[in-house]
């Protein structure tokens, strides 16, 4: 019989797998990225609702809290609507590479909102990482907006991650989560409103193939995702969850490249530059966190 630690390490894969595959569904849905959040924040909002029903979560907070909370909503939401987005510009290769760059973009907001100094390697890895985005865009020219959305996608990932990093100290994370979604829906809900094509009856008219993909997309990557993360970090430390997640990028390329050949792949250049962002995410991730690992024996 396998041990718990090696079917949660198999369940965190899962997870990573998952992850890579919410890119694949944006790809499958045909409906643009603006209503597809909105479906996908409403369903999610609904099954994470009834976990916090179920669970008996806290949710009463303050109105300060309340509205910190509803910000880092409305970044998660553009950062979902850009990264879906980049897929419907592009494609879910350019879409993948380009949300690495997060770990780039979270080294510079860290030591502003937590006060400390950048690290030297930062800066270096930075470069490192823009080396790789120059020689994507080079070779990839006609999917610059699909980049472009990738970039801000991962900029938007990145502070969202870092607030909710702050938010964890003092919330649970089904508290951040349900305040979060609530203003994720209000704030596309707003904008669709005064959209020239916004709650029509196109809008409501999805094919069966959508609705069961945005089931999938708010039950398994979004409700599930949320809720066995959690549940995983508790048998598995924060490093070896870090660092694993970082995987996503390639389990998505290589979903994608297996499931649609003839638009996923790329120039031999597109792949020199993926592979330079990757390694640098990674090889960053393993050294802050032997860093923090060093601190603690000390």
């Amino acid at each position: 019989m396998p041990s718990a630690k090696f079917k949660n390490y198999l369940h965190l894969h899962f997870l990573v797998f998952i992850a890579g595959f919410t890119a694949i569904l944006g790809e499958l849905i045909s409906i643009e990225a603006i209503p597809l959040v909105w479906y996908r924040m409403v369903f999610a909002l609904v099954l994470i609702t009834v976990f916090a029903f179920v669970s008996k979560a806290k949710v009463n907070i303050s109105s300060r809290a309340i509205l910190k909370l509803s910000f880092a909503g409305v970044i998660i939401a553009l950062h979902w609507i850009t990264f879906f987005g980049s897929i419907k510009a592009a494609n879910i290769s350019i879409a993948l590479v380009m949300f690495s760059t997060g770990a780039f973009f979270a080294s510079l907001i860290e030591p502003i909102i937590y006060k400390r100094k950048v690290i030297w390697y930062e800066l270096v890895f930075g470069f490192l990482v823009i080396m790789g985005v120059y020689i994507v865009t080079q070779s990839e020219l006609q999917y610059l907006l699909g980049i472009i959305l990738g970039i801000v996608s991962a900029f938007l990932a990145s502070l969202f991650a870092v607030f909710n990093g702050k938010f964890l100290e003092t919330y649970s994370a089904t508290v951040i989560t349900f305040y979060e979604f609530i203003s994720g829906v209000l704030f596309i809900s707003l904008y669709l409103f005064f959209a020239d094509s916004g709650f029509s009856k196109a809008f409501f008219s999805l094919s069966t193939s959508d609705v069961v993909y945005l089931l999938l997309l708010a039950s398994v990557c979004t409700a599930y995702a949320f809720i066995a993360s959690v549940y995983v970090m508790r048998y598995i430390s924060p490093y070896t969850v870090v660092l694993t997640y970082n995987l996503e990028p390639i389990y998505g390329i290589v979903l994608a490249i297996l499931l649609f050949p003839e638009k996923e792949t790329m120039s031999p250049n597109f792949y020199l530059g993926a592979t330079i962002i990757i390694v640098v995410v990674l090889f960053n991730g393993i050294l802050k966190n032997s860093k923090k690992l060093k601190r603690k024996r000390s």
